[in-house]
């Protein structure tokens, strides 16, 4: 009998240089730890079938035949895109200003925060965000909307030929603003929030929050505040003060930073670096030019005007800080004078395109001089704020709120028009704020209530949240300061 002597066993090639065309596939599936599992590949499979679904929400992309491209059209759409980008860049400077006014044991995780609300901002506001805030059939009457999921891009003959924005750069803009919300709320809760809750509580307040509250006054003939006649041109209550109240609502649950107050007083906690914050301010001042000239929403004569009234807000508001900064510390506080500058920008936010230049500069100047006391106050009231955006973006934007009842050159009290705007605009404020409040704190809870709290420990805060939500430090050649 003879017996078939076995096969040698075929040597298995190390490296993809040595495999055949039979080997490669199955060795290079090696280098990647757990493809090889029939679960993963089965997940992996999915993954095109899902890339098709998504695709069945914007089949209506298309373009469709199209006139040729007017002028008018050109320049509105590349205004608008250029603006958004400016606004897009203005998360640059939120970053700056607050890893800047904030200690450096905590830069790295103030610079993430403020650069993944961004990416979270887009995708939650494409996702459904953009639907509830415009474009989808009422739910609530003037109130509360749903018509879907995503946006369609479609451009039409009419957008061509009237000069009217395509949806894309629509959108692009709009949800430059609702990152702008989401930023706010970091620097609120600096120096002592869990990294994986923020960016839960962004995600709901960019999908969710913020576009019911936006659509009320955003949504022309339909929202609610809007009709009732409540002004806000370029999001003082949109997008500061609505911001601003939720940050504060997470500050009040967070509770303060260990060493802020001792026996009740507060104590000064200085920030690691006034140079990067400076630049923050100054970064934050150019995006300010997409930000209220932007909202014309089209290139024409008011535009440079806007501009004109943006840029004197801000310089008062810088000048007020400065002098009132001296008045009460003895000597001109460098973080005031980027406070107030802020201040300033936010307070002609509201009514930039209806103010006499005189106005916007005394509107800018009385935002300078509230933020110094506003901060004082949220201080004595035993609220950590480490880098003074409530008095910033919440006591300036109703500030802001309040001047175009008193200042529009159109309906102002001071210009002969009555109280009427002026109480339309409180009726705004208190409604956007109270939104606010109350759904910040329900979502806040819940997110504290699922995860175990929504402040970092002790011991975490103490050696910092760079080395304990990030693994890493910003200066690790430089000895820490604390």
């Amino acid at each position: 009998m003879t017996v078939a002597s076995p096969q040698p066993r075929r040597r298995q090639p190390r490296s993809l240089q040595q495999a055949s065309l039979l080997d490669a596939p199955q060795l290079l599936m090696r280098k990647f730890r757990g493809l090889t599992s029939s679960r993963t590949l089965t997940w992996l499979a999915c993954v095109p079938i899902a890339l098709c679904g998504l695709g069945l929400f914007n089949l209506a992309a298309h373009a469709a035949d199209l006139p040729e491209l007017t002028p008018a059209f050109l320049a509105n759409n590349g205004f608008i895109l250029i603006c958004a980008a400016l606004v897009i860049f203005m998360n640059a400077g939120f970053a700056m200003v607050e890893a800047g006014l904030c200690r450096q044991k905590n830069a790295v995780n103030i610079l993430a925060k403020n650069l993944i609300v961004f990416a979270l901002a887009a995708t939650a506001y494409w996702f459904i965000g953009y639907k509830i805030m415009y474009n989808a059939s009422w739910v609530i009457p003037g109130w509360f909307k749903f018509g879907g999921l995503f946006f369609d891009p479609t451009v039409t003959p009419e957008m061509v030929t009237e000069g009217k924005l395509v949806p894309s750069v629509d959108f692009l803009f709009q949800l430059a603003f609702a990152g702008t919300a989401a930023t706010i709320v970091s620097g609120l809760v600096a120096e002592r929030i869990k990294f994986g809750e923020f960016i839960i509580f962004s995600l709901v307040l960019c999908a969710i929050l913020y576009p019911i509250s936006g659509s009320w006054i955003w949504n022309v003939g339909e929202g609610w505040l809007n009709k009732l006649g409540f002004i806000d041109f370029a999001g003082c209550t949109v997008v500061h003060s609505f911001g601003a109240w939720a940050g504060l609502v997470g500050a009040l649950l967070l509770g303060p930073r260990i060493g802020k107050f001792v026996n009740g007083k507060p104590q000064a906690i200085p920030g690691h670096n006034l140079a990067i914050a400076t630049l923050g301010c100054l970064i934050l001042w150019l995006g300010w030019y997409g930000f209220n000239p932007g909202s014309m929403l089209a290139l024409n004569e008011q535009v440079p005007y806007i501009a004109v009234t943006t840029t004197l807000g801000g310089a008062g508001g810088g000048i007020a800080a400065t002098l009132f900064s001296q008045f009460s510390g003895g000597k001109p506080d460098l973080t005031m004078t980027i406070n107030g500058i802020l201040a300033g920008l936010v307070g002609v936010t509201a009514g930039c395109d209806a103010y006499s230049m005189p106005a916007a500069w005394v509107i800018g100047f009385i935002a300078g001089i509230l933020v110094v006391y506003s901060v004082a106050v949220i201080d004595k009231l035993g609220i950590d704020d480490p880098v003074g955006a409530f008095s910033v973006h919440g006591t300036c934007g109703i500030w802001g709120t309040m001047a175009v009842g008193l200042f529009n050159l159109n309906k102002g009290l001071f210009t002969g028009h009555g109280f009427s705007q002026l109480g339309l605009q409180i009726v705004g404020a208190v409604a956007v704020g109270l939104f606010s409040i109350i759904t910040s704190w329900i979502v806040w809870s819940i997110i504290g209530a699922i995860f175990g709290g929504i402040r970092v420990s002790e011991s975490e805060e103490i050696e910092g949240l760079d080395i304990g939500e990030h693994g890493m430090e910003a200066y690790p050649d430089f000895a820490s300061a604390q």
